[in-house]
């Protein structure tokens, strides 16, 4: 009995394989399948001996893996690499040489070979072809899986638009028909409040709250969905220009709550502007809003690390339950009752909104009782410190170099 038919046990099914040879000597061609031929394959091969034979086999029937010599009359067997990628397919080449150095073997590699095997070890072919069919099967599963991923990722960026632009619509066109009910329910209200009974009066009441909350509730969303659809320019912004002007819109709520908002040296970064001052104006308000017993008292502060700035805003307001931590950044959601604080629990979602739209990414630490520290982490790209100015007052020999913007109520507009 052969060797070859010694290796074959009974009703074992070989394994089909279409082989290229890249080879000029047809006995070593011969050895080269019966190694095969015992290693379990059934094999169907093309011998080819020119660049030329080589790239029409290849286009005629592209094989499951080259065999190439190394050294050739007219070319090497490595250079058939370079037909497989001008003809973009993905073959396994591996070189099967009379002799081939280290250094040499290595270089071979490194150019895209996936395995060497010497004439006189050709025992070792057929577990270097199953090797190599291994990793074009996983690496043809992993191409598959992204291809998979980002056509999955792609169906859920256009569901996320479509629900946009649903949001934006919706609550765009129940604005006037809202604006209509509300008018008139107050109407009705100012014309015949007290003229009717005491349920009248009272189901009057209720009909203009409504009307009027769900008026604030499709504002609010109207006004989510545009933080996801306008503003996409990105420049260059100044975090501290940003902040003063974030300030000046919230003068009336600064005076009337005597509170104090201090800043450092705020960074310059890559972001929208108008969309930045609004969190900014945000995270200042809700410091307002859900103060305690003492004044507000609100310190913005900036570091770099692993290029990211981190921008805190701490308080020392109410704080936030560590449980309620992720909560808070969910369109309304609400940790308080509307008699307690007004609001409809908009602001820290479209925060996260635009934080997540500039790749960043928001969130708060925080001990209930002792304050509240929201931070974000933005790209640091071509970071800088930018230019100082708009001073309110400078705490002189404490510390120079902050900027701190303090409105009391002895330091009115006029006064």
């Amino acid at each position: 009995m052969s060797p070859e038919q010694s290796s074959r046990q009974p009703g074992k099914t070989l394994q089909p394989i279409r082989v290229l040879l890249v080879e000029d000597n047809a006995s070593d061609c011969q050895l080269i399948l019966r190694e095969l031929r015992v290693g379990g394959f059934d094999v169907t091969s093309e011998m080819a001996q020119t660049p030329e034979q080589f790239r029409q086999a290849v286009t005629a029937h592209c094989p499951d893996v080259v065999l190439a010599d190394y050294n050739l009359g007219q070319w090497r067997g490595i250079e058939a690499l370079t037909i497989l990628r001008e003809l973009k397919l993905e073959v396994p080449l591996i070189l099967v040489s009379g002799a081939l150095g280290d250094v040499t073997a290595v270089d071979c590699i490194k150019r895209g070979a996936t395995d060497y095997v010497l004439k006189d070890a050709l025992a070792r072919l057929p577990m270097c072809i199953r090797r190599a069919l291994d990793e074009k099967y996983l690496h043809e599963q992993r191409r598959k899986a992204e291809r998979e991923l980002a056509h999955k990722v792609e169906e859920l960026a256009r569901s996320n638009r479509d629900l946009e632009q649903f949001a934006y619509v919706a609550s765009h066109d129940l604005q006037e028909p809202l604006r209509m009910v509300a008018a008139y329910t107050q109407l009705l209200a100012e014309r015949y409040s007290g003229k009717l009974d005491e349920k009248a009066d009272k189901y009057i009441h209720y009909a203009v709250d409504g009307a009027l909350r769900m008026q604030t509730l499709v504002q609010d969303l109207l006004a989510f969905s545009r933080a996801g659809r306008e503003g996409t320019e990105m420049q260059k912004v100044d975090c501290n220009d940003l902040v003063r002007r974030a300030m000046i819109s919230l003068e009336a709520s600064i005076r009337e709550s005597n509170a104090t908002v201090s800043f450092d040296r705020l960074p310059m970064l890559l972001a929208n502007r108008a969309q930045l001052q609004q969190v900014f104006q945000n995270l200042i308000g809700n410091a307002i809003k859900f103060r305690g017993a003492e004044p507000p008292c609100i310190e913005i502060t900036a570091k770099q690390e692993k290029g990211e700035w981190i921008i805190s805003v701490r308080d020392n307001g109410i704080g936030i339950p560590a449980e309620h931590s992720d909560q808070i950044f969910v369109i309304f959601q609400r940790l308080h009752t509307r008699a307690e604080y007004p609001g409809n629990g908009i602001g820290l979602s479209i925060c996260k909104r635009i934080i997540e739209r500039h790749g960043g990414r928001i969130w708060v630490t925080s001990v209930p009782g002792q304050g509240a520290t929201f931070n974000m982490a933005l790209s640091a790209e071509e970071p800088q410190p930018a230019a100082m100015g708009f001073q309110r007052r400078i705490q002189a020999g404490i510390y120079p170099e902050r900027q701190v913007y303090e409105e009391t109520s002895r330091s009115a507009v006029g006064g």
